[in-house]
């Protein structure tokens, strides 16, 4: 009797086993004992053969029926097992439930038995799930990431992509993880969609929001620049839905996670190289590629490297409008940081011209931050002033000035506005844009 492989039973598409969510494991007399009974029937799944002619859906539920044999399990342990496996099957395996979970922004995976979540922006360890080994971990990256046409091995031993719901998956394996695979997913928070969402949870004050808004709409060229996890990505996207739907945009990312309503929206994504270290194309290709495609905005995910002059080129020669983050703890370092990428590209230019096209190009930059705890706010938005004595001057619009700690340990703080009144004032003016006029009339 013909016998079918399962080593790709995780490929299965439809659910073969009916099963009810249980995650409370207080309900379980040995959690211990579940975790080895998953263990084993996942093992004997994937190392078994299934006769011809019979089902997947019968063979799975043999397979568990035989391992659980001799055991004293109430239904709802039964149920659980059923669940566990039915996650391998038609899910991300132990996964599954985080992903699901709308609390948690960030999944990171050190080992089979180290899963850390991060919610509210504080980053905990989970001791619910775990993997069986390292190529339990390997091969439910590998099912994540193959309808995206990525794969993951010995020969490509890293992958940066993004998800179907837009969250971000990056996973790194021996030989170049010495401790063995490791996985970060940044998930896609669909519950931040506009202004309002960071007005509810004080990022900004009602002044910055429609200050961010006349900015925008008066095509100005805005930089976000923040440390890793700040809401960079997530303050552009919200930024962006402040485009008319009039305007043709092209979003430039490495892994797309942008999400723009308007309707003349063309996204732009990296490749990287194949196997033959071929084919690769970088964000400095689809920067240049898109100033040939009649671009109203160009939206660049992120900068963080040669493509920065490009950018800055692009920004200088009547692509205004232009938005874009980079990695810096300020917005000084900003700064400092483009300086950095421009002279990385390779184009032959002195530190003052630089700072020149930097100063023509960029009109503004925020700095967002994640405080401690766990809260993101826009600290600064500033301008580059004027240039003096060779170096950029940066002038302060809004601020957030941190007192100290409540007795909860939120932190406490006000924002302010600057009493002078902003370089940008005049060019949001000049677009016809007067919604911002009472929070400077006064200063004039």
């Amino acid at each position: 009797m013909k016998k079918t492989s399962l080593k790709d039973i995780f490929e299965v598409e439809k659910s073969a086993i009916p099963a009810e969510i249980i995650t409370d494991y207080e309900v379980f007399k040995d959690k211990a004992l579940l975790d080895k009974l998953r263990t084993k029937i996942i093992t004997n799944l994937v190392d078994s053969e299934m006769e011809e002619g019979v089902t997947l859906n019968t063979f799975i539920n043999n397979e568990i029926d035989k391992a659980l044999e001799g055991y004293d399990l109430s239904n709802i342990e039964r149920n659980h097992i059923f669940h566990l496996i039915d996650n391998e099957i038609n899910g991300y395996g132990p996964l599954t439930e985080l992903l699901k979970d709308k609390n948690i922004s960030e999944i990171m995976v050190n080992a089979p038995n180290e899963i850390y979540i991060e919610m509210d922006g504080l980053i905990t360890k989970d001791d619910s799930v775990s993997f069986i080994n390292d190529e339990h971990i390997i091969r439910t990256v590998q099912r994540m990431i193959q309808p995206l046409g990525r794969t993951i091995d010995a020969s490509s031993p890293m992958v940066d992509s993004r998800l179907k719901d837009g969250s971000r998956i990056n996973a790194i394996i021996p030989p170049l993880s010495i401790k063995g695979p490791v996985v970060t997913i940044r998930k896609f928070k669909s519950s931040l969609e506009n202004i309002e969402d960071l007005l509810r949870m004080g990022t900004v004050t009602p002044y910055m929001a429609m200050f961010l808004e006349a900015a925008v709409k008066a095509k100005l060229n805005i930089i976000i620049c923040g440390g890793t996890g700040s809401g960079k990505t997530t303050l552009l996207n919200i930024l962006s839905s402040f485009v008319s739907d009039e305007e043709r945009i092209i979003t430039i990312e490495d892994a797309a996670e942008l999400k723009l309503s308007q309707s003349h929206v063309i996204s732009l994504e990296t490749r990287v190289m194949n196997y033959d270290a071929d084919g690769e194309i970088t964000i400095r290709d689809l920067v240049i590629n898109s100033l040939r495609m009649r671009p109203d905005r160009i939206i660049v995910g992120e900068v963080r490297g040669k493509e920065a002059f490009d950018m800055l080129q692009a920004m200088n020669t009547g692509h205004d409008g232009s938005l874009s983050t980079l990695h810096a703890n300020s917005t000084s370092d900003a700064l400092a940081r483009l300086e950095t990428m421009v002279l990385m590209s390779g184009i032959d230019l002195p530190v003052k011209a630089i700072r020149e096209y930097i100063f023509n190009a960029i009109d503004l930059i925020i700095n967002i931050e994640r405080l401690s705890d766990g809260r993101r706010k826009i600290i600064k938005i500033s301008e580059i002033k004027e240039i003096k004595d060779g170096e950029l001057i940066l002038e302060d619009i809004f601020t957030f000035k941190q007192k100290g700690l409540t007795s909860k340990g939120e932190v406490d703080g006000e924002f302010d506005l600057n009493k002078k009144i902003p370089k940008v004032y005049k060019k949001i003016k000049s677009k016809g844009i007067d919604s911002i006029d009472f929070m400077f009339k006064k200063k004039e």
